[in-house]
């Protein structure tokens, strides 16, 4: 077993990372997890709730919408968006659905997905679709913040150093892995806020909670595949023929544009040849509460 993988075995033993891991589903099955349920107790926050299930700040606020993210009413029942459609992407390395601010990274060794949520690029910073890999992992690295980053902190009143040392100071944490995308000027690492994660807040790159990116670092490697996506509407046709729509609120572009949620062409075929309604189709699409709904019922 290389070293990599044996450390994150025994950080595995030592953490809870279970939320994240889901058993593949059989062969023509395309969701994974179950919907969890959560009541609220005094004093807790959204926040609070989507680092406990591990599972992004704006996804929580989509599943539940209305509830207030900070005084939210205690005994109120949240619903945990843990049941997941995968997305239209070969099962292969790392897979990032920007739409849905989640990173999947599907094991090569066993038949599991671990799925986290990640911070994006901000608007007019947008992190970019590609196909890439890895090209470098660093343990403990510095940053050297490029000059449309100096220039956005400058503009605050705050002159960054050349270069940030590795510590408690460093915004991206203790591990970070470059792509090969570009100039390499893209990278899925840590942070060193205590917030972020599952939002659109960074200057392009990947941003992890501390214990993902830790456990993700040691399992992976150089060269790992990375494929970064857009799709806020995702749809699975079941083995028992029911249909299963999530959508997600499509991101706003820098010009301020977003995508506009259509029915995803197999499903409009499908419900023609069977003279189904769109209805809860459209309903699922003008909701975006990033929640798989069965949309056709099982046609065995």
């Amino acid at each position: 077993m290389k070293l990599r993988k044996y450390l994150s075995l025994c950080w595995l033993l030592s953490a809870s990372a279970w939320s994240t891991t889901y058993s593949l589903p059989p062969e023509g099955s395309n969701i994974v997890g179950r919907t969890q349920y959560h009541v609220i107790e005094q004093g807790e926050t959204l926040a609070n709730i989507a680092k406990q299930y591990d599972v992004g700040f704006l996804s929580l606020m989509a599943a539940n919408k209305g509830v207030d993210p900070f005084l939210p009413q205690a005994d109120h029942v949240l619903t945990i968006p843990s049941q997941i459609i995968l997305p239209q992407a070969e099962r292969k390395g790392i897979v990032i659905n920007l739409a849905e601010l989640r990173l999947y990274y599907f094991d090569p060794d066993e038949e599991v997905v671990h799925i986290f949520p990640v911070g994006i690029g901000r608007v007019g910073r947008d992190t970019p679709e590609m196909k890439t890999r890895i090209s470098q992992m660093r343990e403990a690295p510095t940053w050297t913040p490029p000059q449309s980053v100096r220039r956005d902190y400058l503009a605050k009143g705050i002159e960054l150093p050349a270069v940030v040392p590795a510590g408690p100071d460093n915004p991206l944490g203790e591990y970070a892995m470059r792509l090969a995308y570009g100039h390499g000027e893209y990278l899925i690492h840590g942070t060193n806020k205590d917030f972020g994660i599952g939002l659109r807040v960074s200057a392009g790159c990947i941003r992890m909670e501390p214990k993902d990116i830790e456990w993700l670092f040691y399992q992976v490697d150089k060269g790992t595949n990375v494929r970064i996506i857009d799709e806020p509407v995702k749809m699975t046709l079941e083995p028992d023929r029911s249909v299963f729509v999530e959508a997600h609120e499509p991101l706003t572009r820098s010009d301020g544009t977003k995508k506009d949620l259509e029915i995803p062409l197999e499903l409009r075929w499908w419900l023609d040849e069977y003279g189904l309604s769109d209805s809860k189709t459209r309903a699922v699409l003008m909701a975006q509460n990033g929640v798989p709904v069965e949309v056709v019922e099982s046609q065995l």
